[in-house]
């Protein structure tokens, strides 16, 4: 199956004069929720839905407290997660405190299982 991708014009100010150019942008085909992976988790193994949707929820809380903690929770042929944080720079090392952040992002790096899946990737372009 195909992913679908559109057309989306982005202008660059910085060029004299300025000039549009294209770039292609994903377009997803809907989404699925947690009680959708779990039903689909319990038809490929011996758990029922219940007790998979049980374990996917505390694995959240875990990794949740985990990454609070500073810690990098990695899951085997999932991936990394870590947390990074966005500040402002200081002049002096004296100058950067907590109050410099501004906001903390989660990273991601899948499992390399997970990348061959997009090195099989097809495209195919929507109007």
């Amino acid at each position: 199956m195909a992913i679908d991708f559109k057309m989306v014009p982005k202008q660059n100010n910085i060029a004299s004069p300025p000039e549009v150019k294209y770039y292609p942008c994903a377009v997803s085909k809907g989404e699925v929720d947690l009680d959708h992976v779990a039903a689909i988790v319990a038809g490929r193994c011996s758990l029922s839905e219940a007790d998979c949707y049980g374990v996917l929820i505390a694995m959240s809380q875990v990794m949740g407290e985990e990454l609070a903690k500073g810690n990098i929770v990695k899951i085997d042929r999932l991936g990394t997660f870590a947390l990074t944080i966005k500040g402002v720079g200081t002049d002096t090392p004296e100058a950067l405190n907590k109050n410099t952040i501004k906001s903390a992002k989660m990273l991601f790096k899948p499992a390399r299982n997970l990348k061959k899946i997009l090195n099989t990737l097809q495209f195919k372009r929507i109007r």
